[in-house]
């Protein structure tokens, strides 16, 4: 069985809580609860709650993109399977961490290095394979169309939840019932 460090628990513990209950409702306090160490320990390792998040946010996005490269650079995988993977995953990490494309969005906007070591070898790898399946299906998009609607129509719905709520066009108890219809849609614009 594997040994957990002091940084490794926090981290894990930070996830859980942060998966639950969101960035806004989380206390530190909870977190140290969750890793069973005092908060002042929490505190030396991480200063703050915002760092801490920051760590679980680039850690989760480098996972997913870990898992999406290789489909994504798979000449094997036909495109509407790419699609339709990157479509069902990014929806249950949003679900998930409803907040992260607020707070991606925001950390870019002021760190705009945060996630760019991540993604440029993922891009480098999977943009010709991409590029040749989008001129062998027919379909007249560049592979930055491509990327950006499928992301921008799974990740919409999350930034702007409360506008949709607030104007009446969905219930709050029915917004994952929305996002998760949504995949199939998606997957038929995309490809359409």
């Amino acid at each position: 069985m594997e040994v957990l460090t002091t940084e490794q628990k926090i981290i894990n513990a930070a996830n859980k809580i942060f998966s639950l209950k969101g960035f806004a409702a989380t206390k530190t306090r909870e977190i140290a609860e969750e890793a069973g160490i005092n908060l002042a320990l929490l505190n030396y390792y991480f200063g703050s709650k915002e760092n801490l998040f920051k760590i679980v946010v680039k850690e989760k996005f480098k996972m997913l993109i870990e898992v999406m490269a290789p489909i994504l650079s798979d000449t094997t995988i036909p495109l509407r399977d790419k699609v339709e993977s990157i479509t069902n995953n990014y929806t249950q990490l949003l679900l998930e961490n409803e907040e992260l494309p607020i707070f991606v969005l925001n950390e870019w906007s002021v760190n705009k290095e945060m996630f760019a070591e991540i993604t440029l070898n993922a891009r480098k790898i999977a943009q010709p394979v991409i590029e040749n399946q989008l001129k062998e299906s027919g379909l007249e998009l560049s592979v930055a169309d491509f990327i950006t609607n499928i992301l921008g129509l799974i990740m919409f719905p999350f930034v702007a939840k409360q506008l949709i709520i607030s104007s009446g066009l969905i219930k709050e108890e029915e917004f994952i019932t929305f996002v998760t219809e949504r995949k199939d849609k998606i997957i038929a614009w995309i490809l359409k």
